[in-house]
């Protein structure tokens, strides 16, 4: 099993396996032909609210990833990561972001509960 972080600005790799967008918004500037996105579960996304809240600095890192995961028990969250646990099981795994600091984001949440 292979998961990867990459941002969806990256150009694809061979190696990404299925390429999924875990941003609720689509990235500016970057065609969709261009992205290659296989999969785009935007219930999957952190909240509105907890998105602006971690990206006004009003809490750290940690705090973000236990309130995130709380939101990921919510029914169709919780499908939808059941979704990419089956995907990692069948090879490699992308998961693309915009944010310019992957290893602190959801992404990180995501691929820590993936793995």
């Amino acid at each position: 099993m292979s998961i990867r972080i990459r941002r969806v600005y990256d150009p694809p790799e061979p190696q990404d396996g299925v390429r999924v967008l875990v941003d609720r918004l689509w990235p500016r500037g970057v065609s969709k032909d261009a992205a290659r996105v296989d999969e785009w579960p935007k219930a999957l996304t952190p909240s509105n609210e907890l998105r602006r809240w971690y990206h006004a600095g009003e809490g750290s890192y940690e705090e973000f990833a236990r309130r995130y995961e709380a939101e990921l028990a919510a029914p169709e969250a919780a499908e939808l990561l059941d979704r990419l646990r089956e995907l990692t099981g069948k090879g490699p795994l992308t998961l693309l972001t915009a944010v310019k600091t992957p290893e602190e984001s959801h992404a990180a949440v995501l691929a820590r509960l993936l793995g």
